[in-house]
């Protein structure tokens, strides 16, 4: 199973801040982003996203229907977990 650990940030597409693009081989991925505007970003926390086979957003899985913000690097291994486990 993928972590926070295994995430290779690198500068966010807009500026100001850090990005991290992960895919599975279940077809699923993550964004894992943190910038002064995400959720929680200011505050040092990262906001999730589900991605769909191919890297764009998906807000239709049980994972969740819309992102995920205000999370520590363990609520983010939290939510990579049940993305690799979807079907």
């Amino acid at each position: 199973m993928k972590t926070f650990a295994d995430l290779e940030f690198g500068p966010h597409p807009a500026g100001k801040g850090v990005q991290a693009r992960i895919q599975f081989p279940n077809g699923y991925g993550a964004s894992v982003v943190k910038t002064p505007y995400t959720y929680g970003g200011s505050q040092g926390k990262y906001e999730l996203a589900v991605l769909d086979k191919d890297g764009r957003l998906d807000y239709s899985t049980e994972v969740t229907n819309d992102v995920v913000g205000y999370l520590s690097p363990g609520g983010v291994t939290k939510y990579l977990r049940q993305i690799q486990i979807l079907k």
